[in-house]
């Protein structure tokens, strides 16, 4: 008999997400690291403007403009990650039922549409990033050249496209 104390069950160990990433042409670790950087970034900045706002009741003007654009790059950086090791949003009763060559097929559909939306995406920021630039907008809070901000979107855009084109050439070598 247990007593209540004792667990009736051994814990699950939970796998290293990094031990079951996928070999891919592009290493991993990029987007792994841009992710510890940026996530540093956004600490420091915050945690920066924590203190000066404490101590002397102003804040830095810059911190949140700067600090939005960092989530924006954090988000499309673990985009891009997601995609590569297929961990992307998905319905997984349609994904994950059905015959092999079903669910195959399923993911290089998957695959492919999220590189044309990316590629899409791409395609028409690159457009604003010139009409930024062409037209001399800057950013609200501080003023600098919006087009600093607004290059990295084509940019990481492009990324995801090709990591999705990359996970579907993979898909499609397995038969």
């Amino acid at each position: 008999m247990h007593s209540l104390h004792e667990p009736t069950h051994l814990p699950v160990e939970v796998p290293d997400p990094a031990a079951q990433d996928e070999v891919t042409d592009v290493p991993l670790k990029i987007e792994d690291w841009l992710t510890v950087i940026v996530m540093g970034l956004l600490a420091l900045i915050t945690f920066a403007n924590v203190l000066v706002r404490y101590f002397t009741d102003q804040s830095f003007a810059w911190t949140e403009e700067f600090s939005v654009f960092l989530m924006i790059v954090l988000a499309l950086v673990a985009g891009s990650a997601s995609v590569a090791r297929n961990r992307h949003i998905r319905i997984e009763f349609f994904a994950d039922s059905g015959s092999p060559a079903r669910q195959r097929a399923l993911a290089r559909f998957g695959a492919l549409m999220v590189a044309v939306l990316f590629a899409l995406m791409a395609v028409l920021s690159a457009r604003m990033v010139y009409d930024d630039f062409q037209y001399g907008e800057t950013s609200p809070g501080i003023g600098v050249p919006q087009w600093w901000y607004s290059m990295w979107l084509p940019i990481l855009a492009t990324a995801i496209a090709l990591r999705a084109l990359g996970l579907f050439i993979r898909r499609g070598r397995r038969a």
